[in-house]
């Protein structure tokens, strides 16, 4: 059953990880496991100080450089229970101009959200606008 895009806009208020794709040049799409905020129409990704890295400019942030379009795709899995499968897909623009009061507001989403956020240990939040929002569930709501 296609969700109805408040539905959609929901589930993914309701969650906290899922799977970000953006496009590399070279190897085509390039899908990482991330976690994020949303706050009206805005979806932040953070670039944080928590978990080690080689670098602070990390690939995805490369590929949205050279193109600024990414796709946010979260979902629900039963292996007993197909019925309550579901997804959610976020078409996003990065932005790079974004107010202060959204990029606090995102910030603050992520530092109630997870402990190891508390202090905002962020490099900066990779911000996205939202676009589009489509999903799918295996039964209606």
């Amino acid at each position: 059953m296609k969700l109805v895009e408040s539905e959609s806009l929901a589930r993914l208020a309701e969650r906290n990880h899922g799977v970000l794709a953006t496009i590399h040049s070279e190897r085509g799409v390039d899908a990482v496991p991330v976690v994020f905020s949303v706050d009206d129409g805005f979806v932040a990704v953070p670039i944080d100080r928590v978990k080690p890295k080689s670098s602070s400019k990390l690939q995805r942030e490369r590929n949205l450089e050279a193109d600024p379009r990414a796709t946010l795709l979260i979902d629900h899995w039963d292996p007993d229970d197909w019925s309550q499968l579901w997804w959610v897909r976020v078409e996003l623009r990065w932005e790079t101009d974004v107010d202060d009061d959204v990029a606090v507001r995102l910030a603050d989403r992520l530092s109630k959200r997870f402990a190891q956020y508390s202090d905002k240990p962020f490099h900066r939040l990779l911000v996205f606008r939202v676009l589009n929002v489509s999903g799918w569930a295996g039964k209606g709501e």
